[in-house]
């Protein structure tokens, strides 16, 4: 690809961001091979007069370096290539602390990378660690990721169904109002709770240690929750959710979440066998926390789904509403579990 070719093709994509059709597009289909790269045997001289003489028409974000095999291997800021000696080797200088996508990731995959470590591109590398490209964080759009601290703050508040604009309210009645509700949803869901547990009163007498463990697994499932409902309305206040992508989002956090919950079950499971030598509550706690927290993830993701379909207030309503749901399923589910498990 020429130069003018390739910086044609650059601003085409930079000028336009991704549709939401295309987050399972492969990721080099949007990548870019008009970057800037110097070699680990170059001194920085040599590098920088590479830099003068590249032709590039697209802005220099970060320098890469390649190996004698044209293997990524490092990176190295634009302030230390500036600030060193000419006659250093570019391998004494560099960082070898680097994050590559892979070129077999699609944009969905590449989007978490840029959410998580928020860098402004990221290389884009085959299975030998060759660099094939780089991928612009403007592809996405650079409002998905400069979120300012105070729009963090509004955020959270949001999640727990409180708006800031409401907290800084002078008169305490409008703040009742507004707040009031949503804390009645929690306790709507801890006074089934209790009704719940008292009708598995008989599954307590019988093993008096799943009481012990009760808050613990309770926690667990708020926790898997919470987590999973804060990465869903991320992105679906950054205009992210569409109908394929429930189903993609589902399948990857409950799969993820399976991993966690199956090393939880098992610490817990462990704990409980060890401390009162009970292998059916061990069994119970393993059974029990791995439905709980598979239920929590999916109630995480299908809550606020199911609020922005409604159109309905995703950020206030969502957090009250899952954790309320998460506890309810929790309780039935260890109950139901332990209930099947110690009538055999």
């Amino acid at each position: 690809m020429t130069q003018q070719s390739s910086y044609q093709v650059y601003k085409e994509r930079m000028d336009r961001t991704v549709d939401l059709e295309e987050l399972n597009d492969p990721v080099m289909k949007h990548a870019t091979d008009d970057f800037v790269s110097i070699h680990t045997y170059d001194t920085v001289g040599e590098a920088l007069d590479c830099i003068r003489n590249c032709r590039t028409e697209s802005t220099i974000l970060y320098f890469y370096v390649l190996d004698a095999e044209e293997r990524l291997v490092g990176t190295i800021q634009t302030r230390k290539l500036l600030t060193s000696p000419l006659n250093t080797k570019i391998e004494q200088i560099m960082s070898k602390n680097l994050i590559a996508i892979p070129h077999t990731a699609n944009l969905m995959e590449a989007l978490e990378f840029f959410i998580l470590h928020r860098y402004l591109a990221f290389p884009v590398v085959d299975e030998q660690r060759k660099m094939l490209g780089i991928i612009d964080v403007n592809v996405f759009t650079q409002e998905m990721l400069d979120i300012e601290e105070q729009e963090q703050v509004h955020s959270v508040f949001d999640t727990l169904g409180v708006k800031i604009s409401e907290a800084r309210s002078k008169s305490p009645w409008s703040v009742f109002r507004y707040r009031f509700p949503w804390l009645m949803a929690t306790i709507t869901s801890g006074t089934v709770c209790a009704l719940l547990v008292g009708l598995f009163e008989a599954t307590l007498a019988q093993s008096l240690i799943l009481a012990f463990f009760l808050t613990l697994v309770l926690g667990l499932g708020e926790s898997v929750s919470m987590q999973t409902m804060a990465i869903t309305v991320h992105f679906m206040h950054h205009g992210l959710s569409q109908a394929g992508w429930y189903f993609y989002s589902l399948r990857r956090e409950l799969t993820r979440v399976f991993l966690m919950a199956l090393a939880c079950a098992l610490i817990v499971g462990c704990i409980a066998i060890i401390w009162k030598n009970d292998l059916a509550a061990g069994i119970i706690l393993f059974s029990g926390i791995l439905a709980s927290l598979l239920l929590a993830c999916f109630l995480g993701v299908s809550i606020p789904t199911i609020l922005h379909k409604l159109k309905l207030d995703v950020h206030v309503a969502s957090g009250p509403l899952t954790l309320a749901l998460a506890d309810i399923c929790t309780i039935v589910s260890y109950f139901s579990l332990a209930a099947f498990i110690l009538s055999k």
